[in-house]
């Protein structure tokens, strides 16, 4: 089963628009319930394009998230996708750090 806090590469193939694409790795933010009964979980893809927004989260690659790069969390491309996407885990969050992508998506819902 997916769990929340763990790092997937996935394959976001194919999008519309300026939607994040490419084989790239998402984290899973979805509750644990949610993702054991239904087929999608809800994830913000990674980016080793830097930019700093507000309410993103950096993530310094180690041990634990099993990144290779330096990533930005991109809260605002928060997204539900097929657990048909999820290639393989790669990794996982501290609860730190799922608190403060969960203040970024507040910050996101109150502007």
């Amino acid at each position: 089963m997916m769990k929340q806090c763990e790092i997937w590469q996935t394959d976001l193939n194919p999008v519309n628009g300026s939607e994040q694409k490419g084989i790239r790795p998402v984290v899973i933010i979805s509750g644990n319930l949610l993702n054991q009964y239904l087929p999608v979980v809800i994830v913000c893809p990674l980016t080793s394009r830097i930019k700093g927004y507000k309410g993103n989260l950096i993530l310094e690659p180690e041990k634990q998230n099993g990144l290779s790069q330096r990533s930005e969390v991109m809260v605002f491309h928060i997204r539900p996708i097929s657990k048909e996407r999820l290639i393989r885990k790669i990794g996982t969050i501290s609860e730190t750090e799922l608190e403060k992508i969960k203040a970024g998506l507040g910050d996101i819902l109150r502007y």
